[in-house]
């Protein structure tokens, strides 16, 4: 979804922040009858029609309620029964309670061609209920026919318009190449062809302001405008670093799928890996702060984010590879030596003395693997790919690789 910056009016902002808490609040009014229904009550929860007529009912009695939008509300009706569905099809989480300052936005349907307006070369506005014509940063044309849009505050203060629009898929050179990427901490992504990427983070002096901030706050009086002013400060720095990140992953996606015809990726299960290690009372976890420290190490390094990206711009040109044994395996002699990783980024098989990169070696046996994994028909057609084992999808491989341990 293109996402643009919206500039309101001080009045116009207020009128947001409304809807934004209208949307919030039936949200979690859902969430807590849905509770409420599991509990103590027996059959199935009221859905989107009777809790639509619910909210209509509110609606009449209660004033501050009636001044929002109607369909502002319902609309986060509907979100919430598809948040439903999805975790029930056991696709999503339990839909959970939004927060006030960290879940601000709200989404309008029903968007007509009218609505959306160019004003000039750089400015163009939208049409809000109840807030008249909010203008927009016009950073990229905005995709024809959208029918609805989403409009979202960050903790940083700054007001987005997302319009829903599926972009197209980006076409491959169709010369039959496979790459593969290895991600980690201290690299973000070792490609195959020897390339080292890493998200560009905070500078040393933004890293050293965030510390004394953050040491700032702990200080602070809860409920002070000081506070308030010290976690905005935080905010301003946490989305400097995360609109950084999002760039860097919307180059490297974009640069991967437009060179490579096929790309190779392990499949990770990152939610499982970024676990806390605190573990209970009876059974306290060990290492915690060093687990601590990779996860965010992990989280950071837009692991998940980056694979997502590739599959929408390169749809059934990725594969996810069995992640089992592409750190100690020799991508020159194919043999497997626990002890051959060095360091982090040294490799140095003992077997044939091939030595490299360690990410650049674990990428390139992601690659071979891939290639294993996939056949190219014919690279003069683009991405004609049959995959070895269950046809037609590509994912992880059921072939298990044999090891030739090294004592």
């Amino acid at each position: 979804m293109p996402r643009y910056r919206l500039a309101p009016t001080l009045e116009q902002e207020q009128t947001l922040l409304g809807h934004c808490a209208h949307a919030r609040y039936v949200w979690n009014l859902a969430v807590e009858q849905h509770g409420f229904w599991s509990r103590h009550r027996r059959g199935g929860a009221p859905g989107y029609s009777e809790q639509s007529r619910q909210l209509t009912a509110a609606r009449a009695e209660f004033a501050w309620l009636r001044a929002g939008s109607q369909t502002v509300q319902q609309q986060a009706l509907r979100d919430f029964a598809q948040a439903m569905g999805n975790f029930f099809a056991g696709t999503h989480r339990r839909p959970t309670w939004r927060k006030q300052g960290v879940h601000e936005g709200f989404r309008q349907v029903g968007v007509k061609p009218h609505q959306v307006e160019r004003l000039s070369r750089k400015w163009g506005a939208v049409l809000v209920p109840k807030c008249g014509w909010v203008r927009f940063r016009l950073s990229r044309p905005v995709p024809a026919g959208v029918k609805s849009y989403r409009v979202t505050r960050d903790r940083a203060g700054r007001w987005h318009v997302a319009f829903a629009h599926v972009p197209p898929s980006l076409p491959g050179p169709g010369d039959g190449t496979v790459i593969g990427v290895d991600r980690g901490v201290t690299v973000s992504a070792a490609l195959s062809t020897g390339d080292l990427l890493k998200i560009p983070g905070l500078t040393p002096g933004e890293t050293r302001r965030l510390r004394l901030l953050a040491r700032r706050l702990g200080r602070a009086r809860r409920g002070s405008s000081r506070r308030a002013r010290l976690k905005a400060a935080l905010a301003r720095l946490r989305a400097r670093e995360s609109d950084r990140r999002k760039n860097w992953v919307e180059q490297t996606s974009t640069m991967l799928a437009h060179g490579f015809e096929v790309i190779g990726v392990e499949d990770l299960n990152i939610r499982g890996m970024t676990r806390s290690a605190k573990g209970t009372l009876e059974r306290p976890g060990r290492n915690i702060a060093a687990k601590a420290g990779l996860n965010r190490g992990i989280l950071a390094g837009g692991w998940a984010v980056l694979v997502e990206r590739l599959e929408d711009k390169a749809p059934g040109r990725v594969y996810k590879i069995n992640p089992a044994y592409t750190s100690q395996r020799c991508s020159a002699c194919r043999i497997i030596d626990p002890k051959a990783r060095e360091s982090q980024a040294r490799f140095r098989c003992r077997s044939c003395g091939f030595a490299c990169n360690a990410d650049v070696n674990a990428a390139r046996n992601i690659a071979h693997e891939t290639a294993l994994l996939c056949t190219l028909v014919d690279t003069a057609a683009g991405p004609a790919v049959a995959a070895r084992g269950r046809p037609g999808s590509p994912g992880r491989t059921n072939r298990e690789p044999q090891p030739l341990l090294i004592s």
